[in-house]
């Protein structure tokens, strides 16, 4: 059995290499994916959690569920600002994106 701790440092690692994404890159995609790394060691973490905790309750798999979905909808409406912005500005670099600044 592999123990929590392993677990442990996966999703801390998966959470770094995101982290990582977001605050290096420019273009905006490259970003809703280190996001995206962000979200998925967080579901580690739960699903860990829900495994080595009191089986009988769920909460761990009910809150990957709903972390699930919020990144499903997160990635709609990433996706959806993106393309606007391309078509706009024909650029998806994050430092070029000064929209607000008019």
């Amino acid at each position: 059995m592999v123990p929590l701790s392993w677990y442990l440092i996966f999703a801390a690692a998966l959470f770094s290499i995101g982290l990582f994404g977001v605050l290096s890159r420019r273009n905006a995609v490259a970003i809703l994916l280190g996001i995206e790394l962000m979200l998925n060691s967080v579901n580690v973490n739960l699903a860990a959690f829900w495994r080595y905790g009191d089986v009988r309750m769920m909460t761990g798999q009910v809150f990957a569920i709903i972390v699930f979905a919020v990144a499903a909808a997160e990635v709609a409406v990433g996706l959806a600002l993106v393309i606007s912005v391309y078509r706009r500005r024909n650029t998806v670099v994050a430092d070029e994106l000064d929209l607000m600044k008019w």
